[in-house]
């Protein structure tokens, strides 16, 4: 305890408690007992709170309240472990930055598993003693049985208890040959060895050379300016990943820590893999699809600094690191950087930040990077991949005029590599079986009861599922609106085409598939990735989870199928994730030996004539970006300017567009432009009205909407309205 703070009975700490409402916002005084003159800011708290018990992050201490002593409530306990102060103080510019409450964001930092009251695994362990090895040198009267057991925990030393018979131990703990305690066990991730892993580093190339060097550059240069935001533009194969590597090795080499982004769970195995591979058990990985112990222990580990480096899909930009000196984002176009929920943060930009506050360095790489990164970060290129092969011949097909899913020329390549023995990655960024179900007979169509959108065909389980909001229902074999069986289905998804290829090549090319559904459940997406892996052929079938930095060395063929289906999208972002799509799924092709069918991409679409598709078909980044970035100079868009979304929903359509139509009164008169309040289909049970904000000045106008939803908080919450912000939505 410290003694300074020990003779000071009335420190005050000033908690937020975890709350989801905005509404009620703290922090909120609480007097500590002498016996808690320990708490630090981020320590965690159980604390009395609006008539019941709830868990509170201490952001700073005091001696003094404006509230009398005697009117202070005190903490009821004090809950290791705590937050790393570090943390708190990026969850409160998360707060500020994303428009949400300073309770959600530290909600983001917490140790997992913190409210349920997760703990440290225990086991009963076993050791030998001094006497016990005598007994075995002496020729004490043992038991076979005990014999084996004292001469296993001589040659292999301590052991869990469970392993060898607690009841053998017993008996030989009360003759004093071993002694039985309870220790921490560190619940670890199940590793999975999915694509090549290489132990030794290899030789770079002269691209990879004069990257790195840079890079290195800015991590000795600590002491002046502010450290390097650095841009790995680099084309697919051309060595990114051992560039990531080499800095952190430098960063570990400096005594410093090093995270490791990566934008899906399906990258986590391959990329912790290379990294445990090179550096051992200092690598650690956080993501939500392991178990809530081997997440809590992963994290502990961090906290510690018993692990150095972090690797894991956004939230591991959180990772509890003393001293962050690198932060790695690979893949960093990819969409799924950006939180979904409040607060809507950009794991991306949260990097810069966390690299600002530390003074590390931002590593971020793409072959398709974001219009916004080429502006504002320092770009370094790799133009070549380093097995000194081209990138694969990518071939338009126009689908216009045809109904079968897969056209003559793809279904002819695929034999090609069904006859070779090889494999092929097939992409469709739609999951299930059809888009829909109609009724011939009288027209109807299957709707969703909470949302106004169609339902999805899922034939394997025999349902019909919503998308957004899992509702699920049986599939109709008739209509129960007219009664007639003419039932028609639209669409295809990657279930009815894993079908279709099983049909058409059989046992002699196996189908896997990856998506949401059949990567379904605890280590099964990185299963399917290690499959497909050791397969001698095969076709991966998937929606963009197949298309994400896989580095399979066998894979000759690339199809992506209804190809312009993102360029349907009301987003100005739709030319660019069409051109990244294609583009990273050409990527996973052609980086074997020259052996096997030629290495080709096959990309079907009803808009053979898009810009996007064309760029993407010549490898041309260069001149998408050139493109793209003039026209968002024209419209003022990103990195031209800022929007914010501002979604009102209610259960009354009524309702949420009064709140709208409220805020829109309170944002126009900062002088952006401030586009609606415009309906959107009902989701979830709810009706939704929303706003656009399109601005220059982004940090006045965040203040605004900020200051706007605080004010209507109080009548929103009275009238059942929820109102989320969405800062630079995707």
């Amino acid at each position: 305890m410290n003694p300074n703070l020990q003779t000071r009975p009335d420190l005050i700490a000033r908690v937020e408690p975890i709350t989801l409402t905005r509404a009620v916002r703290g922090p909120f005084d609480y007097k500590l007992r002498p016996e808690q003159a320990d708490v630090e800011v981020g320590s965690l708290l159980r604390v009395p709170f609006g008539g019941r018990r709830t868990l509170g992050v201490v952001l700073e201490l005091a001696h003094e309240s404006a509230l009398a002593p005697e009117r202070l409530a005190e903490p009821d306990a004090v809950l290791p472990p705590g937050v790393p102060p570090d943390l708190v103080k990026l969850a409160g510019w998360i707060a500020g930055e994303y428009c949400s409450t300073p309770a959600r964001a530290l909600g983001l930092v917490l140790p997992p598993g913190t409210a349920g009251g997760i703990r440290r695994k225990q086991v009963l362990v076993a050791e030998l003693t001094d006497t016990g090895a005598e007994a075995l040198d002496d020729g004490a009267r043992l038991t076979e049985r005990q014999r084996t057991v004292l001469e296993a925990l001589r040659h292999d030393g301590p052991a869990a208890a469970a392993s060898l018979g607690t009841e053998t131990l017993r008996r030989l703990e009360g003759r004093g040959l071993v002694i039985l305690d309870r220790r921490d066990r560190a619940r670890r991730p199940r590793s999975v060895s999915i694509g090549r892993t290489l132990d030794a580093a290899p030789p770079l190339t002269d691209e990879q050379t004069t990257a790195l060097d840079e890079v290195l550059g800015a991590l000795r240069g600590r002491g002046g300016g502010e450290p390097g935001r650095f841009l790995l533009h680099g084309v697919t194969g051309s060595g990114k990943t051992e560039v990531y590597l080499r800095a952190v090795e430098a960063a570990l080499a400096a005594g410093r820590g090093a995270i490791v982004l990566v934008p899906e769970i399906a990258l986590t195995p391959q990329t912790v893999g290379r990294f445990q591979a090179r550096f051992g058990d200092v690598v650690a990985v956080l993501h939500s699809g392991l178990g809530q112990g081997e997440r809590y222990d992963e994290w502990l580990r961090l906290r510690s600094g018993e692990a150095r480096v972090c690797v894991g899909p956004r939230s591991a930009v959180f990772a509890p690191l003393d001293d962050v000196g690198l932060i790695v984002v690979d893949e960093e176009h990819d969409a799924s950087y950006k939180h979904e929920g409040d607060p809507r943060y950009d794991a991306r930009t949260v990097a810069i930040r966390r690299a600002h506050m530390h003074r590390a360095v931002v590593l971020a790489g793409s072959a398709t990077p974001r219009p916004e990164s080429a502006v504002t970060l320092t770009r370094l290129r790799l133009r070549h991949r380093i097995d000194g092969r081209s990138l694969p011949p990518v071939e338009v097909l126009d689908m216009r005029g045809t109904h079968h899913p897969l056209h003559p020329t793809t279904r002819m390549a695929l034999a090609d590599v069904c006859s070779a023995g090889g494999k092929a990655i097939v992409l469709l960024n739609r999951r299930g079986w059809s888009n829909f179900l109609t009724c011939r007979a009288c027209g109807h169509v299957w709707m969703c009861p909470n949302c106004e959108v169609a339902l999805v065909l899922h034939r394997a389980a025999g349902q019909l599922a919503c998308h957004h909001c899992g509702h699920r229902r049986r599939a109709p074999r008739r209509c129960e609106e007219c009664g007639s069986v003419a039932v028609a289905r639209h669409g295809a998804g990657t279930e009815s085409v894993e079908e279709e290829l099983r049909e058409a090549f059989g046992a002699e090319l196996p189908v896997f598939r990856l998506d949401a559904d059949a990567a379904a459940g605890k280590d099964r997406l990185a299963r399917t990735l290690a499959e497909f892996q050791s397969s001698p052929a095969g076709v991966l079938v998937g929606t963009q989870m197949v298309a994400k930095g896989h580095d399979f060395a066998d894979v000759s063929l690339g199809v992506v199928l209804d190809a312009d289906q993102t360029l349907k999208f009301p987003d100005f972002r739709a030319e660019e994730r069409t051109f990244a799509l294609v583009t990273q799924l050409a990527g996973r092709v052609g980086r074997g030996e020259d052996s096997g069918p030629p290495a080709r991409v096959l990309v079907q679409t009803l808009a053979p004539t898009a810009e996007s598709l064309a760029f993407a078909a010549r490898h041309d980044s260069d001149g998408f970006l050139d493109q793209e970035l003039a026209r968002r100079r024209a419209l003022r868009y990103p990195p031209y300017g800022s929007l914010i979304r501002i979604v009102c929903s209610a259960p009354e359509a009524g309702e949420a567009l009064a709140m709208a139509t409220r805020l829109h009164g309170l944002i126009a008169p900062v002088g952006e432009s401030v586009l609606g309040p415009a309906p959107l289909f009902r989701l979830r049970g709810r009706s939704r009205s929303q706003l656009v904000i399109k601005c220059r000045d982004r940090r006045a106008t965040v203040c605004a909407v900020g200051g706007a939803v605080d004010k209507c908080a109080v009548d929103a919450q009275r009238r059942g309205v929820s109102v989320s912000v969405d800062v630079d939505p995707q």
